[in-house]
């Protein structure tokens, strides 16, 4: 699978883009493609045997030109495209105004002119003017032919045909009258020349203003653009001196003084400062950095002279990924824009229609071929795709940019209108609610080893783990001693329970209740201590050495300052908030009480967390919330995954959403942000359908009788469509004036959530996964076990004595229980976490189906199976979505 992102020349309308979209879509092997008017751009993923060259031939044969974003051949000096819409324009007024003066002035109101008696003369005069205006915007109907040829019209062949037919009409009164010089007196006062160029100028006047507009929507990229420097002052063999940041190699060394950005992500060598990070990740405050301090590329150095370690460079920025995610963005689809492009698709052949059918009628009635042609040109040119190509595009630019600058960074245009769509929103707690950076609060003693002895014994063990609690533990340890901690004889993590080791012999364990349950080790006096702990918000981790719990070390998370706020926040937009954790009961409830969510899920295993999202969503959109690996199935599984900025790479990568900031609050503001947007995009909609079913028949002629006689001439119809995109784009501009802060209620009342059905079911498909696994397979007959009538297990020393072969039953004798049954599926073609959300979510959709863990790592889906589902099901749908199945087995 590849993606690619094109530049897209040529396109002037949506009708444009939609012929593009339907083109490239057409070719075989390209799984999407999506086609921005905004951005002139087309992103394309399409698989080989399809090459670029084979999208880019598509796109010329269309009448378009499509090149790599990424070919710098393409990239030469250009003209403005502005500035050549300013001189067009400038050059179209000058010569209108002496043609407005003879044909308006002259004729109808007598101003003075040395020819005004000559009637041919005056019509040669408007002829000439009006057909320099006409070279002069040659690019409509070179446009406009070429797009008609192509069987795609669009709206430069509706401004051409109009003022084609004005000039061709006038020019042919012209001949009559030559011929027939008793038809100069009709002549004067019925010439179109007039209409021809001001049909042109106005709407040049008209894209002027939009590409002008259009040009403030993606000033928020530009702005993060800017923010990186052009040089960077290198130190080569020991000498200061400055290079073009393009020349900046990874491990270079390079000095920041005062008051400049930084060139690159990199590490402070030497010196201190104060770092202003606001730019890229929304904070206002300044950042202390010292020797060690990370620091990256775009932010401004406050007051301090410092030597800094390059780390990544070039298009690896955080500053390049953050332009880069909001450029895909801001080049993507969002849904709602779907119902736009279908209509863009056939509206322009539309109005061409009804345009001859107007002429057709009004010619059948008054035997009038001016009225006719009057009114079917004003049809022609009031009509207006752009606007409702418009719609929706400078919309998700704008609030992508908006996002931007907040230090909230959406990754699709998918997940800026689906956000503020929104149920449920579930979140994390270690480095989500909380700082993510526990501490040992308390020691409490169950043996003869004396707190210190247990803490510095623990953090033996916990030396080999990165988990933060093991972090706690060995700071806590060092704070003890000053010597060097020894690490454990041998170290085992046991997911998701704790650790098991070896300590001077003796078998050490540390964990959770359940990882001392399971060895038989829980005593009512270690139960109780680890109670009292919990009921304090404390998370209690038990220490067994050689069979016995020795001691309990207690450690607590903090709870950010806002965390508590911006679940409020949250719960008044009218969303239900759960926290999801892996802490046992009691602590995850002290925290719980501490922020006021809604309802809290603990004791959850970080496999189980997929689960416990599947069964949210029964009662609507889920929003997930985390920082770190174990979130990342999570985020993908969830309709909107939101990674907070201090989290892991893998987690913003399975993410949809990226908060800059580790600040709990910036959940809320993308929300509020998604639901702005979306009624923005609602606003330009209603009014690009609306001013067209409005005014088209206006133009028609509709309202033209008594008592209303209401008719839009040629000349206002092609101002009031040029004015109807002009009010679409700045109509989006207004998101820049949004408050975030500002609360976004939603009309429909919070869903109810049974938090108790969500936990029996995540427990029924753990239960029902574990026993898949466990269950015989035959290499001839695929065996099914039915655990409905009891707790069946293959292991013949935990089997009950009531569990008999009658509770075995092959796939031939499936009516006499459940069908459970596994498969593996091995996949090629996986590159992230969104691309097993794409697997997941093809593979959950077949019947039959009950469960699919996708694993990134080891390539390949485990399906579990309630009846019988043919291989070909399954490798169809993997390969619908684009990626290679190999095996099943």
């Amino acid at each position: 699978m590849e993606k690619q992102k094109f530049n897209v020349s040529g396109m002037s309308c949506s009708a444009c883009s939609a012929r593009v979209e339907k083109v490239v879509g057409a070719l075989d092997g390209v799984k999407s493609v999506s086609v921005s008017l905004l951005t002139n751009s087309m992103v394309v993923e399409y698989n080989p045997p399809l090459t670029a060259k084979d999208i880019s031939k598509a796109v010329a044969e269309a009448g378009y030109k499509a090149a790599l974003a990424s070919d710098k051949s393409e990239k030469k000096d250009k003209m403005n495209p502005i500035l050549v819409m300013v001189i067009r324009l400038v050059l179209s007024f000058v010569l209108l105004i002496p043609l407005m003066y003879v044909s308006m002035g002259v004729v109808m109101w007598g101003w003075p002119l040395s020819f005004a008696d000559d009637t041919m003369a005056i019509a040669v005069y408007e002829l000439v003017l009006s057909l320099v205006i006409m070279v002069v915007n040659g690019k409509f109907f070179v446009s406009g032919t070429k797009s008609l040829l192509h069987r795609a019209p669009n709206m430069d062949t509706l401004v051409s045909m109009g003022s084609a037919i004005s000039f061709i009409y006038s020019v042919a009164l012209m001949i009559q009258a030559a011929v027939r010089p008793e038809h100069l007196a009709h002549l004067a006062h019925n010439l179109y020349f007039e209409s021809a160029a001001m049909i042109l100028a106005l709407i040049t006047l008209g894209k002027t203003l939009e590409a002008y507009s259009k040009g403030k929507t993606t000033s928020a990229i530009k702005g993060l653009m800017n923010l990186a420097p052009k040089t960077v002052h290198a130190i080569v063999d020991g000498i200061e001196k400055e290079i073009p940041v393009s020349d900046l190699q990874e491990n270079d060394l390079f000095v920041v003084r005062p008051g400049e950005n930084f060139a690159a992500d990199g590490e402070i060598v030497s010196g201190d400062t104060s770092v202003n990070e606001s730019s890229v990740t929304g904070e206002s405050m300044p950042v202390e950095k010292a020797i060690g301090s990370q620091v990256i590329s775009g932010t401004t150095n406050i007051n301090g002279f410092v030597t800094v370690k390059a780390k990544k460079v070039g298009e690896n920025t955080t500053l390049a990924g953050i332009v880069k995610l909001v450029e895909d963005a801001s080049s993507s689809k969002a849904p709602i824009a779907k119902t736009a492009d279908k209509v863009s698709g056939i509206f322009v052949p539309t109005v061409i229609l009804v345009a001859l059918l107007v002429f057709v009628v009004w010619i059948s009635v008054t035997k009038n071929i001016e009225i006719s042609l009057k009114h079917a040109i004003s049809v022609l040119v009031i009509s207006c795709p752009c606007a409702l190509g418009l719609a929706t595009p400078v919309a998700i630019m704008v609030g992508n940019g908006k996002g931007a600058k907040a230090g909230i960074l959406f990754k699709t245009a998918t997940a800026l209108e689906q956000a503020g769509k929104a149920d449920i929103v579930v979140l994390d707690k270690t480095g989500t609610i909380t700082k993510g950076m526990p501490v040992v609060t308390d020691v409490k003693t169950l043996s003869s080893y004396s707190e210190n002895e247990l803490v510095l014994l623990a953090a033996r063990l916990e030396s080999g783990s990165e988990h933060p609690i093991a972090s706690a533990i060995v700071n806590r340890a060092k704070q003890i001693s000053n010597t060097e901690i020894s690490p454990a004889d041998s170290f085992e993590n046991l997911s998701g329970h704790g650790i098991k080791g070896t300590l001077d012999g003796l078998t050490a364990l540390i964990g959770n209740a359940t990882l001392m349950q399971k060895n038989g080790m829980l005593s009512e006096e270690a139960e109780d201590v680890a109670k009292a702990f919990s009921s304090q918000g404390k998370t209690p981790l038990f220490f067994a050495l050689d069979g016995k719990i020795v001691g309990i070390i207690a450690v607590a998370d903090e709870i950010k300052p806002d965390s508590a706020q911006a679940i409020s926040a949250l719960k008044k937009q009218g969303l239900r908030v759960i926290m999801l954790t892996g802490d046992n009961a009691l602590s995850a409830k002290a925290v719980a009480e501490k922020c006021s969510v809604d309802a809290v899920i603990s004791d959850v295993l970080p496999s189980d967390k997929d689960n416990v999202l599947s069964a949210l969503k029964k009662y609507g959109k889920v929003i997930m919330v985390g920082d770190g690996i174990n979130d990342a199935p999570a985020l993908s599984r969830a309709d909107i995954g939101i990674a907070i900025g201090a989290g892991t790479d893998i987690a913003i990568d399975s993410a949809d959403i990226v908060l800059m900031k580790s600040s709990l609050s910036d959940v809320a503001k993308a929300i509020n942000l998604s639901r702005r947007t979306l009624l923005n995009i609602k606003e330009n909609l209603f009014w690009a359908f609306i001013y067209n079913v409005i005014c088209i028949p206006i133009a028609a002629g509709a309202l033209s009788f008594d008592p209303v006689n209401i008719t839009l001439n040629p000349m206002i119809g092609a101002a009031a469509m040029s004015l109807s995109s002009v009010c679409v784009v700045l109509n989006a501009l207004r998101l820049n004036l949004a408050n975030l802060n500002k609360e976004s209620k939603r009309k429909k009342p919070p869903v109810d959530v049974d938090v108790e059905e969500v936990k029996a079911v995540v427990k029924n498909r753990k239960n029902q996964s574990e026993s898949v696994a466990t269950s015989p397979q035959s290499t001839q007959t695929e065996t099914a076990i039915d655990f409905a009538n009891g707790n069946c297990s293959t292991d013949e020393s935990n089997r009950p004595d009531t569990c008999d072969a009658a509770q075995i039953e092959t796939e031939t004798d499936k009516n006499k229980g459940e069908y459970i049954m596994q498969k593996t599926i091995s996949i090629e073609g996986m590159m992230c976490m969104h691309c097993v959300k794409h697997v997941n979510e093809a593979l959950s959709k077949v019947d039959g189906v009950s469960l699919v863990e996708v694993s990134l790592e080891n390539k390949n889906a485990i399906v579990t199976l309630t009846k019988d589902v043919s291989d070909s099901a399954l490798k169809a749908a993997v390969e619908t979505e684009g990626y290679d199945v190999t095996e099943i087995r």
